[in-house]
């Protein structure tokens, strides 16, 4: 038995059985090397967007108000969200933390003192604390404080060191400079108008606008208020992924529009997840094609030693023995083939995750849980296959 066994190991391994042995070898190698990268960079892509690790990098603070349109032109109540509708902003699944943001109704003028004859009108409004990207020991106001702690865009300051300065020769400033300088605003409305001293505590790249403490703004609304508040016409929310289709749906649905240079990026995404499925996809047809190639191997092996097996099996071989030697002729080329699969995986894998860091992204650096289970669930598929092959051909000899 075993030099039928030793002649059915050699047509394996030579002749056409050798070059249809090769190509599935080859075709099966390349279709998972595919399967595993479009599942690791799935899952790369995962956890950039939602992980722990980058929440910092990926969450986004987005500020969202209504559309102007010309029908609205005049109509300051249709730009104001209803409850209802802050009810269901609040309930949307990419919606992490939501704030009111609230204006001022009152007229402001600040003055910068000395050589910078500089005034203009100007408004504030509050956002809760939790949303803020500047920390300042400074921001905080108690009422009889006569000063105001103030956050400013870091686009208000560039406009003015870059443009204006310039075109009217006045000094360029800097950050510490702003800090420093004793701003004189004053608050009025038609009744009566009181100057408070402003001091510059921080400046956002989170939120444009001028940012007083949320106790000032109540208190000052309160006081100083020209008509009852009119209601809320900005709101923000934090959001873990603002290139989520679903958040880009629902502002275009809803008539709400926010920086839309936050959600340019939802294009970029379906670009990669289509790129990533086309990956995927290819490799699912490679796998098909090794599939196929490798039970057209098993067929002419078997095709081959025909009358070798009928004389074995009249001899009193049972056909299962001879599907077990078959099997055990392809079963270790496919844990090889797995095997290089995963360690070039782990490769490109390590590889992806130290450029990131340099970008402050963090990835795991080897292969995660989905690719195991993939290169399980390819060698399964693959070994079922060869099983009902070599069973189907060998039993109808």
């Amino acid at each position: 038995m075993r030099p039928f066994f030793e002649l059915l190991k050699k047509i394996i391994q030579t002749g056409v059985g050798k070059t249809r042995f090769l190509m599935a070898a080859v075709g099966l190698g390349i279709a998972m090397l595919l399967i595993l990268i479009a599942i690791q960079a799935h899952s790369n892509f995962s956890q950039l967007l939602y992980s722990h690790k980058n929440q910092n990098e990926t969450a986004d603070f987005l500020v969202l108000n209504k559309t102007i349109t010309n029908a609205m032109m005049g109509q300051s109540g249709k730009s104001m969200f209803s409850p209802e509708e802050i009810e269901t902003i609040k309930k949307q699944p990419f919606v992490q933390a939501f704030g009111l943001v609230t204006s001022s109704q009152y007229k402001v003028v600040i003055q910068a003192p000395g050589e910078l004859h500089f005034a203009t009108d100007m408004f504030f409004e509050a956002v809760p604390d939790s949303f803020l990207d500047v920390k300042a020991e400074d921001w905080k106001w108690s009422n009889g404080d006569r000063t105001i702690p103030i956050i400013l865009p870091n686009d208000f300051l560039n406009l003015y060191n870059f443009g204006f300065s310039l075109s009217q020769d006045l000094p360029q400033i800097s950050q510490e400079t702003v800090k420093a300088l004793p701003l004189q605003v004053n608050i009025s409305n038609n009744q009566v108008s009181e100057q408070y001293m402003g001091h510059i505590v921080g400046f956002s790249d989170r939120i444009s606008s001028f940012l007083v403490p949320a106790s000032f703004m109540a208190w000052a609304n309160e006081k100083y208020g020209i008509t009852a508040a009119p209601g809320t016409s900005r709101v923000i929310i934090k959001t873990p992924d603002p290139s989520n289709p679903d958040l880009v749906k629902f502002l275009a649905d809803n008539g709400y529009t926010t920086n839309q240079d936050k959600l340019k990026f939802s294009k970029t995404r379906m670009i990669v997840q289509t790129i990533v499925s086309v990956v995927g996809f290819f490799g699912l047809i490679l796998l098909f094609f090794a599939l196929l190639v490798f039970s057209m191997f098993i067929q002419l092996v078997i095709a081959s030693c025909k009358r070798e097996i009928q004389l074995l099996v009249i001899l009193g071989t049972a056909p299962r023995q001879l599907q077990r030697y078959l099997l055990r002729q392809f079963v270790p080329l496919y844990i090889i083939i797995g095997v290089l699969s995963l360690i070039l995986v782990t490769g490109l894998q390590y590889w992806a995750a130290t450029a990131l860091a340099q970008h402050q992204m963090e990835v795991s650096t080897l292969p995660g849980v989905p690719v195991l289970a993939g290169i399980a669930l390819v060698l399964g598929l693959v070994y079922i296959v060869n099983v009902l092959t070599v069973r189907k051909y060998v039993n109808n000899i």
